[in-house]
This record gives structure tokens, C-alpha cells and sequence, in this order.
């Protein structure tokens, strides 16, 4: 059995984890990133809303891609911390916003929303990235 899946190109890089959750990078230009994802049964907790791992991961890479955005030089975004609120379940279709707050000469002050189909915000994160080569 061959696999003959192109793998998804996320602004420049091959990132197999969002590839295989099924991540939809939308843009990423000017400090500015948007990506979605549907939810789906195997993505959720207990609770059946998404875990918060994959909402972090979402936000933390959605976050990466506005800092990498800032610049031409292909660097690549390193997360120096990150702080995430919830504030209502993450359900269906979810679009994750990120946007640069403060561009530094290696380090990024950033932050993300994740939005339902309503355009209410369910989870926030706030994150420093550094840019490298």
C-alpha cells in the first residue's frame, strides 16, 4: 500500500502532527495568521468538546505563524512560553486567529483566538516566540 497524500504545506513547512489532525492553514502575512479545523469525535474529551491539548496546539502554531510572518529572512519560530485561557467549549468548525503583538529583532510578543461558527471566542493564549534560522 503506497501513501500518496501530498503533505499540507503550512506557510513553508511540513508539519506532519497538523497535517494528520487536519489543520487548514488559511494565511499568515504582516503579523497576522488564520488557520481551522473541524473537530472531530477523536479530538474530544470526556466532556465531548475538543481537548485542550489540541486547542493548545492550535493556538501555540497559530501564534508561530504571525511571529514567522513578520519577516522574509525564513526564520522559524521557537515558543518561549505561553499562557492559555478557556472560556467555553470548543465545538464543530473553529477558526484560530493569531496576531503579533510586538515585533522584536529575534523575539515576538504574540497572541491567538480561537472563534466558534457563532464568532464567539472560546480560548485565548498570549506567547513570546523567538525567531531563529
Amino acid at each position: 500500500m503506497s501513501n500518496t497524500h501530498t503533505p499540507t504545506d503550512f506557510f513553508g513547512l511540513n508539519i506532519p502532527f497538523l497535517d494528520h489532525l487536519g489543520v487548514i492553514p488559511e494565511h499568515a502575512k504582516d503579523g497576522k495568521s488564520r488557520i481551522s479545523l473541524e473537530i472531530r469525535p477523536e479530538y474530544e474529551n470526556s466532556f465531548h468538546i475538543a481537548h485542550g491539548g489540541v486547542i493548545m496546539t492550535l493556538l501555540d502554531f497559530a501564534m508561530g505563524a504571525a511571529a514567522r510572518s513578520t519577516t522574509s529572512e525564513g526564520f522559524g519560530a521557537m515558543t518561549i512560553d505561553m499562557t492559555v485561557s478557556f472560556m467555553r467549549p470548543s465545538t464543530g468548525k473553529i477558526i484560530v486567529e493569531g496576531s503579533v503583538l510586538k515585533v522584536g529583532k529575534t523575539v515576538n510578543y504574540c497572541e491567538a483566538v480561537v472563534l466558534n461558527t457563532a464568532g464567539e471566542i472560546t480560548a485565548k493564549a498570549s506567547g513570546t516566540f523567538m525567531l531563529r534560522k
